[in-house]
């Protein structure tokens, strides 16, 4: 029941997002996806990915008869793409494979194993829709947010040091090479979610079952709030409000050699192109979440999720794509959700729920003191810039205390009581000497 609870819920959310890119004339996830069944994909990679997260709930020769398959189909499309000169993307095959298993899990699988294949398939689905979902978002925040408020948050930055024109001019130095490495971690971000998400789903197949909780869940759960906050908090980025990618919208060629001069902020006018995704920062929120789920693995994924973060982190501010406001928000919001996530897990606690309100009530003071605070807070750089980094380390270690205590102390399970059977000879005596109980209180009362 939960899970078509959830199915419905996210039916009905893809729907409205449909609806509502219709009315600006663009395609929505759902028709964006549908099309992708023929025409070339967006992205192969996140639909070979998804596809790879479908594939742990099949056996290894299953496993092997779907990626062939994609890859024949991939093969096929190629030559057709190449032959009537159409744009050329890889990912069909991986996206067919994805529904003809859940065509043969209705039609040829019963009972368990269907509800396993089911669940592969949804959990593949899942993350192709968050994709497209994200597009949607970001051309709705385009469309109906005229205006940004990236001065409060510039202004508000200055507590901080003004990291992303410091780590801008960094990856300047870098050269091409720095940049190239940082933009291809920055893209591929699902390739890292991807690896960790199999490492820990690696037993599906012979367990038949899902564990409790996976990255997958918190990565959906931070790409499904996420956006709401854009809406809230409209911020384009410093390369767009104070760099040459802003155009004449920008209020001046500043990033990333000159930090903006310190005035009374003001809400600002922006084309109606630019996303207003940078509160919080999603990369950042995703590239932590890889971070913890990566430490409970061996040596070599801890080093894959210490080196994404590092590099997301690198090129989020590099890239002038956020401020340092935007990423301290993302690591609140990401360990405030994953906190929650695992206290659903396992059952609801005082720790759990203290931890979850006291996260909550940082992020939103995080965000209401950039809008209302933000003057004083450039004044005053040497009270402002520690509060926030305390804050934001407070939000660590209560998140660290808490979940190390639950791993310490797991959730106790009440299995319910085994099932008395009686032997046959003990219900007789029992019959026996219930009505010899009777009689002797009949003769008691005569």
């Amino acid at each position: 029941m939960l899970w078509v609870a959830v199915s419905a819920v996210g039916l009905g959310f893809l729907i409205a997002l449909e609806i509502a890119a219709r009315r600006y004339g663009e395609r929505g996830p759902i028709s964006d996806q549908a099309r992708e069944v023929i025409f070339a994909p967006k992205s192969g990679t996140v639909l070979y990915v998804s596809m790879a997260l479908m594939l742990v709930v099949l056996t290894w020769r299953q496993r092997f008869i779907a990626v062939g398959a994609a890859i024949g189909i991939d093969i096929a499309f190629w030559l057709v793409r190449s032959a009537v000169d159409a744009e050329m993307m890889v990912g069909n095959g991986a996206l067919w494979v994805t529904l003809a298993c859940a065509v043969i899990a209705v039609t040829r699988r019963t009972g368990r194993d269907r509800v396993l294949l089911l669940k592969g398939v949804g959990l593949a689905l899942l993350l192709v829709a968050g994709r497209k979902t994200g597009y949607t978002w970001l051309l709705i925040t385009s469309e109906t947010r005229p205006t940004v408020l990236d001065q409060y948050v510039a202004t508000a930055d200055r507590a901080l040091g003004d990291p992303s024109w410091i780590v801008g001019r960094m990856v300047e130095a870098t050269g091409p090479v720095g940049a190239h490495v940082l933009d291809w971690v920055y893209v591929q971000l699902a390739v890292a979610a991807v690896v960790v998400a199999l490492y820990q789903l690696r037993n599906v197949a012979a367990e038949r079952r899902f564990p409790g909780h996976h990255l997958v869940r918190t990565f959906l759960v931070i790409g499904l709030l996420g956006p709401g906050f854009y809406m809230i908090f409209p911020v384009v980025g410093p390369i767009f409000a104070y760099g040459a990618d802003g155009g004449h919208w920008a209020v001046a060629d500043l990033w990333p050699d000159t930090p903006p001069p310190l005035g009374t902020p003001q809400p600002m006018p922006f084309d109606g192109v630019t996303p207003r995704n940078c509160m919080p920062s999603l990369h950042t929120a995703w590239a932590t979440a890889i971070f913890i789920h990566s430490l409970k693995g061996p040596w070599a994924l801890r080093f894959l999720g210490t080196f994404w973060l590092i590099a997301t982190l690198g090129a989020t501010l590099g890239f002038g794509y956020h401020y340092g406001a935007d990423i301290i928000a993302g690591v609140v919001f990401t360990l405030t959700i994953e906190t929650a996530l695992r206290a659903q897990d396992r059952g609801w606690d005082r720790a759990g729920i203290r931890m979850v309100a006291y996260g909550t009530a940082v992020f939103a003071a995080f965000l209401a003191s950039y809008r209302y605070l933000s003057v004083e807070m450039a004044e005053q750089p040497w009270v402002f810039g520690p509060l926030l980094v305390l804050a934001t380390a407070s939000v660590v270690y209560g998140y660290a205390r808490t979940t190390t205590r639950w791993d310490r102390r797991p959730a106790s399970v009440q299995l319910p009581e085994p099932r008395r059977e009686l032997r046959p000879e003990l219900v007789e005596s029992d019959a026996v000497g219930a009505v010899g109980a009777v009689g002797a209180d009949r003769g008691g009362r005569n």
